[in-house]
């Protein structure tokens, strides 16, 4: 009997196949940024400083920038309904497991198990759609494949207001516990609607070598290294520095050595513009998600806000960025919306240097706000560059490395927010913090304006 999505007369892009398809992908971003206002409260629990509980953040995002693109050479090679399944099994794995956490470390290795859970979700969509496509003889609407984006960029934005609920209804636990219904109602969708994956060829090569185990461990020993140096500024381990030097070299030399390699040097230096788009989003994602960590905590920590509030001081900015990506796929260039995206930034930073403690929570939820357009814009204009600028032949390892450039800017934004806060966010911390977002996204215009690389229109086939 057919899936009822598989009917020759029927959508072979129909709610069931799409619905559980979104679900997935939802977790990584959703993950990202709930945990946002619940980092005051896991600090108090368990005697943190900022610096501390920033590893909770930049174990998350160190995970996904090493486990996105290899779960989706993984989905390639072992079936993706197969890989995507297992990772649903990890979210809930961890839900559970961070539900009992009884220390700090605990909870970072869970947030490291959630990385490589969540990170098997988009990768896996992304070749189910085209399994489905290549099956029934069509392409994927744009409506069920923009489904997944959107529900990237929109769980992103909500994230902080849902962490706030439920921290401030059940506790910072329910961050964690709430995934287990999510994974597996997902899990039981995905049985019951998604096909199941074609046999698979034999593989000549063993899966240790078609992976690449060597590249993902050097790349992620340089981002473990550097990680370890930026996130205590203040008392900086210097032995870090050349040990992050050593294993970039090692995973360079490695990369340029071999035909496939996790990091595809000779790709990035083939295609300059690709590049250059990289360089834009970590910068540009650095911004956002000192925003979106840096200001709840700010809220709870000076103004003495609870985490739903906190949360719900972020909901105007969640709305524009969602606007602002409808807004973003509908634009035929990419300079203007790169360039209104890092001047609404600029605006937002000049408005975080006029509030303090004492400012109402309302006059906060404005200044925020400029940064929803930033991100919305950022999100869906870096999407069609890399897709307008990477190889065809290329173009999942391509998304998969747009991805981690993204995970990157996050775990800067972590390093930084535990240099301008220290012990705990202050008015004094939220000003340096604007005062350095702001600095970067005036070099993120000039740059955006001299820049060669980017084409000067976009045509409507082009973002299809």
């Amino acid at each position: 009997m057919h899936h009822f999505d598989e009917r020759p007369a029927g959508n072979p892009f129909g709610v069931r196949f799409v619905l559980p398809l979104a679900l997935g992908s939802s977790l990584n971003p959703v993950n990202s940024t709930a945990i946002a206002t619940a980092l005051v409260p896991i600090s108090r629990d368990f005697h943190a400083t900022v610096a501390q509980t920033g590893w909770l953040i930049a174990g998350l995002y160190l995970t996904s920038a090493v486990a996105q693109p290899t779960m989706g050479r993984l989905a390639d090679l072992l079936g993706a309904r197969r890989v995507y399944l297992v990772s649903l099994l990890l979210v809930a794995a961890a839900g559970v497991l961070g539900r009992w956490a009884p220390s700090l470390p605990w909870l970072v290795g869970v947030r490291v198990l959630l990385g490589v859970g969540t990170s098997g979700a988009y990768p896996s969509a992304m070749r189910l759609f085209r399994e489905r496509a290549d099956r029934t003889g069509s392409a994927p609407p744009r409506v069920a494949l923009s489904v997944l984006s959107l529900t990237g960029i929109a769980t992103t934005a909500i994230g902080p207001v849902l962490g706030g609920v439920l921290t401030t209804a059940f506790g910072w636990h329910a961050i964690f516990t709430v995934n287990i219904p999510l994974a597996l109602g997902t899990l039981c969708m995905v049985l019951a609607w998604v096909p199941k994956d074609a046999p698979r060829a034999a593989r000549r090569k063993g899966l240790a070598t078609e992976v690449d185990l060597l590249g993902i461990g050097l790349f992620a020993g340089t981002l473990v290294a550097t990680m370890v140096f930026l996130m205590d500024l203040d008392h900086p381990r210097w032995a870090m520095l050349p040990c992050a030097v050593v294993l970039g070299a090692a995973t360079a030399w490695h990369s340029l050595r071999r035909d496939d390699p996790f990091l595809d040097l000779r790709m990035l230096a083939r295609h300059v513009p690709l590049s250059v788009t990289y360089l834009r989003t970590a910068t540009a994602f650095a911004t956002a998600y000192c925003v979106f960590y840096g200001f709840a905590q700010w809220v709870e920590n000076a103004a003495g806000y609870s985490a739903a509030a906190a949360g719900l001081a972020t909901l105007p900015m969640s709305v524009v960025a969602g606007i602002a990506s409808l807004t973003g796929a509908r634009t035929r260039g990419l300079r203007g919306p790169f360039l209104f995206a890092f001047a609404s930034s600029i605006v937002g930073c000049v408005a975080l240097l006029w509030i303090d403690a004492a400012s109402p929570l309302w006059i906060m939820a404005a200044a925020v706000t400029f940064f929803g357009a930033s991100l919305g814009l950022v999100s869906t204009t870096t999407q069609t560059a890399v897709y307008l600028q990477a190889p065809p032949a290329q173009l999942g390892a391509a998304s998969g490395l747009q991805r981690t450039a993204t995970y990157i800017g996050a775990i800067a934004a972590t390093s930084l927010l535990g240099l301008a806060y220290g012990q705990h966010a202050s008015d004094h911390g939220l000003h340096t913090l604007a005062l350095v977002m702001g600095a970067v996204n005036v070099v993120l215009v000039l740059a955006t304006l001299v820049d060669r690389t980017l084409p000067r229109a976009v045509s409507s086939s082009s973002t299809s």
